[in-house]
């Protein structure tokens, strides 16, 4: 490989970071590359974006296992700074050569291949954007509320209707929270929508942390 891929510099963190260091610093970094922003962005900075947010996946997926993660160290170590970048091209070379960098030919089935950017982001998306959606897209509770009033009042007139709202909403919200992921809700929506998402909570993410 003509580079190697500095992942700790990717995430910018130090080469001592704890898993939960490393966990954060990819929310962070994750939300700050997701082609998603770019609603009105280029070709050419959109496949630019994708490939730093490939390459911050990567990071996350070789740094947060300990066992790849030792291993990638060692490598690390013998390398010395020049060699060392945090270029996204660099971490597709890598990975083209990762099965046998890591273990040995034979691990190549157990390392499997090179992650998918946007499953690896889905997990932490859910984590992060969960109250958001159940706050701001409570569709099954809104409909439960009206359908439980609805016939409430043709059971008992006014009470009924507030019994049966109320029930119908708690129904609703059950949906709401285990009908599908977040990730999911995410996936289905227009780039406008996904890009104002991202934005929004890279606002928050990003300055709580500066």
């Amino acid at each position: 490989m003509s580079s190697f891929p500095d992942y700790y510099a990717l995430l910018n963190v130090p080469k001592t970071a704890t898993a939960e260091e490393i966990r954060q610093a990819y929310k962070r970094e994750s939300l700050r590359t997701h082609p998603d922003r770019l609603a009105n962005a280029t070709e050419n900075q959109r496949k630019a974006a994708t490939e730093k947010f490939q390459a911050v996946a990567d990071a996350y997926y070789v740094l947060s296992d300990p066992v790849r993660r030792k291993e990638y160290d060692a490598l690390y170590s013998s390398k010395s700074a020049g060699d060392r970048s945090s270029d996204p091209k660099a971490s597709s070379n890598f990975f083209a050569h990762f099965a046998s960098m890591f273990g040995g030919a034979g691990a190549a089935p157990a390392q499997g291949p090179r992650p998918n950017a946007e499953n690896v982001f889905a997990d932490v998306f859910d984590e992060l954007l969960r109250p958001e959606v159940e706050r701001h897209v409570p569709w099954w509770s809104y409909l439960g509320a009206v359908c439980g009033g609805g016939m409430g009042f043709v059971v008992a007139n006014l009470p009924g209707l507030v019994m049966g709202a109320y029930a119908g909403n708690r129904i609703g919200a059950i949906r709401d929270a285990k009908g599908k992921s977040v990730a999911a809700v995410f996936s289905e929506l227009r780039g406008s929508q996904k890009a104002e998402i991202l934005r929004a909570l890279a606002a928050k993410v990003l300055g709580a942390t500066m």
